[in-house]
């Protein structure tokens, strides 16, 4: 009975230490910059729905842990969310403003088998 328990309580302490770049805003949607949580993170509102990142950044070091700096068509650099797949990019995002997990952004510092998640653009 006893380890059943511990091991709930364990697992519940890691879901509660740090967290990832989702849980503090990165990737979110938001109407404006005091919607995003992470420091330095502005709403980008060209992004349907607004979008919780960074822009003009010049390499991975800029950006939240989780995230990673990709070049848009617009030739501009953000901070994106990496994910796995799409599931991963909507957890803070509404069904009409969804994002999709896509590796064809080119990275900054390389691709490295990563995915983002990118914002549709528009309002």
């Amino acid at each position: 009975m006893r380890q059943p328990l511990l091991a709930c309580l364990f697992a519940l302490g890691l879901a509660g230490c740090g967290g990832d770049a989702n849980d503090r805003g990165v990737g979110a949607a938001c109407a404006a910059d005091d919607d995003c949580t992470e420091e330095g993170q502005r709403c980008l509102t060209q992004f349907k729905g607004g979008y919780c990142g960074i822009s003009a950044c010049a390499g991975d070091v800029d950006c939240p842990d989780g995230s990673a700096c990709v070049t848009e068509d617009d030739g501009m650099s953000y901070c994106f969310l990496v994910c796995a797949d799409k599931a991963d990019c909507n957890d803070n995002r509404p069904v009409e403003s969804e994002a999709s997990c896509v590796s064809s952004l080119p990275f900054v510092d390389g691709a490295m088998g990563r995915k983002v998640c990118r914002p549709s653009r528009g309002s």
